[in-house]
């Protein structure tokens, strides 16, 4: 009982709270997780894992299913290693791919200095010395091969990660199905050179000949992805132009020696994709006006995509093919994802896993809706409206802008465990999500325009959205706010010295404050050198001098005069801890009602369970002092 009573006491939770029937901070962290391993061998079954987070241990649990696709009960097993064959086991059966750190270049103290092995301290002579949240050590992660001859690395003394850093996996290596060549995906570039590049290319290893090809040099973009059909041709995803992070992705098909790029004449970009059973199609998934959905392509040059699914949710994740049925993962901003069932002639769907349901039944959830808002220069403009549950019109209700991070990422129907809209309108506001510039699923031109024009007409986009919907009677135009995290962080700072005062409160998660700063810490400078236009101190360079002037917040941090909540994470080296600490510092040296959240261990997001707890309730508690 005591254990009971100190939990209950540390998180806030009571029995009250649970009547309420809406999503509270707990439930919500601790909402079952699903996520797809495979389709079994005989694609009969789908494998799939749910997760489950204690916060009391502030851990989580991981339990393995296999559920037949035909329906029927899951079951619970402890592994799927005879359901589904190990991928990293080459096709004969002879040889298997594993990875492992090598270590190549000295950084450390004792790398250079033997006699010193108590010192503490990193030495670098170029760039690249720290990437996302972890300082560069000398360690290169490399593929290896094992057979019963021994261990290859094949990329030797190369200091090039495979997987991809930081968030490369398995997919980043293949077999052949001849068993004879391995495929594998990196950037082969070192230093400073890498961090102004994104040209990544796909290479070949022969067993036979011991010698690797690279298969893509002609792209200087990335080329990552490589899928190889039944029939044995290789697809992959490609973006054309090196250092632009959000280009359009394309699916290439190589075919009797000759580079098909099947998507080049549609105006999308694509997420993922799978061939299909019999190797004539590519399946693949892509944003689409506020959504993610499910597309075939025929194998041809010129031929449009299909698009399958349709409807208000996502279609965040491909699973596999079972016949005229794909598996995929969907997910909406009420619902966290679950497996479903596509039918590829109609696209209807089923709904195969039900982690979720009992938690969903017993909550009230708010209605989400589209709205067309015509832009400052006549185009419309889709946002997101998500309402409070038991919405009431004739009410009154604090109203929320939500600005999108990326800054080129789609604002779908996702489902976030932080930014979680459900979890905003359960405690009772309106949140305004607008698909501004800069956002994929409107055509390459409408995602381009926000590059170089950070605080241009992208900004113009966000207050056209809250102005339109404020002169609805249910929204209290007296309590407007302002709310997101990096791009959206950026947004947020840039908004408070030009809102005119329509809001009464901000809340930046690792945004950019200053740009100048921006650029000398952050650690991927292929984006700031496309986005922004290039270094600050390229004083004949028009579009970086309005990057660093009219469109840095910093440069107009004096017309602040809002309340204003700065979450900063410490291990956070894309937007570095500087950002947050001047803005902070800058708000309360100007007597601004201000407050700072600071993560030491956290980095561009928020990780551990029960600090995001803490970031929960610091969220609403802002909210409400100041909204």
């Amino acid at each position: 009982m005591k254990k009971i009573y100190i939990f209950f006491v540390l998180f806030g939770l009571s029995n009250i709270l649970s009547a309420q029937n809406v999503m509270t901070p707990q439930q919500l962290i601790e909402l079952n997780r699903v996520s797809a391993v495979g389709l079994t061998d005989d694609l009969q079954s789908v494998v799939y894992t749910v997760s489950k987070v204690n916060l009391q241990e502030n851990n989580k649990s991981k339990k393995i299913y296999i559920l037949p696709i035909s329906g029927g009960e899951a079951k619970q097993i402890k592994d799927y290693s005879k359901q589904i064959t190990n991928r990293l086991v080459s096709p004969n059966g002879k040889c298997k791919i594993f990875t492992k750190d090598v270590k190549l270049k000295p950084v450390t103290g004792q790398d250079y200095y033997k006699d010193v092995p108590g010192s503490n301290v990193k030495i670098y002579e170029s760039l690249n010395y720290r990437h996302w949240d972890t300082w560069e050590d000398g360690l290169y992660s490399h593929v290896f091969i094992k057979s019963k001859d021994g261990e290859i690395d094949l990329m030797k003394e190369e200091p090039y990660d495979c997987p991809q850093q930081p968030f490369g996996g398995s997919e980043d290596y293949i077999w052949n199905p001849d068993s004879k060549k391995m495929l594998y995906v990196t950037k082969k570039s070192y230093g400073t050179k890498y961090t102004v590049s994104t040209n990544t290319d796909i290479y070949q290893y022969d067993l036979d000949t011991k010698k690797t090809t690279n298969l893509t040099g002609y792209n200087k973009g990335y080329d990552v992805a490589p899928a190889f059909s039944t029939k044995g041709e290789l697809a992959w995803l490609q973006m054309k132009r090196d250092g632009y992070e959000a280009d359009k992705n394309d699916i290439i098909v190589r075919r009797n020696g000759k580079d098909i790029n099947l998507t080049k004449n549609w105006d999308g970009t694509v997420n993922s994709f799978t061939w299909s059973n019999k190797g004539d199609k590519i399946y693949f998934n892509a944003p689409v006006f506020g959504t993610v959905h499910l597309f075939e392509i025929e194998i041809s040059s010129g031929v449009q995509p299909k698009q399958i699914t349709k409807g208000q949710f996502d279609v965040n994740g491909i699973v596999g093919q079972s016949k005229k049925t794909m598996i995929v993962s969907r997910r909406d901003m009420n619902h966290a994802p679950e497996l479903y069932a596509v039918d590829l002639k109609n696209g209807s769907m089923k709904q195969l896993t039900h982690a979720n349901d009992a938690i969903y039944n017993k909550l009230t959830l708010g209605k989400i809706e589209k709205r067309i808002t015509k832009s400052t220069d006549g185009k419309d403009l889709l946002s997101w409206v998500i309402y409070p549950p038991n919405f009431d019109s004739n009410k009154k209700y604090p109203t929320l802008l939500y600005c999108q991070g990326g800054p080129q990422g789609a604002l779908s129907q996702f489902y976030s465990y932080r930014w979680n809209f459900q979890l905003m309108a359960a405690n009772g506001y309106i949140i305004i999500a607008p698909n501004r510039r800069g956002m994929p699923g409107y055509g390459v031109e409408w995602n381009e325009q926000i590059s170089k024009d950070y605080g241009g007409q992208n900004i113009q986009d966000y207050l056209s959205a809250i102005d339109d919907i404020s002169k609805e009677s249910y929204v209290d135009a007296d309590k407007l706010g302002a709310i997101g995290a990096s791009y959206g962080g950026y947004s947020v700072f840039y908004l408070a010295a030009f809102h005119e005062n329509r809001f009464k409160t901000f809340i930046s998660h690792d945004g950019i404050f200053n740009e100048k700063s921006m650029y000398g810490t952050t650690e991927e400078l292929f984006f700031v050198n496309w986005d922004l236009g290039g270094p600050y101190w390229e004083k004949n360079n028009k579009a970086a001098q309005k990057s660093y002037t009219l469109f840095n917040p910093v440069e107009h941090v004096e017309k602040w005069n809002t309340p204003i909540l700065i979450i900063q994470g410490g291990k956070d080296y894309r937007v570095p801890i500087g950002q947050g600490l001047e803005a902070f510092q800058a708000a309360q040296l100007q007597g601004i009602k201000s407050k700072l959240l600071y993560f030491p261990e956290e980095n561009h997001w928020v990780l551990d369970y029960q600090n995001s707890l803490v970031w929960q309730r610091e969220f609403y508690k802002w909210l409400k002092e100041t909204l």
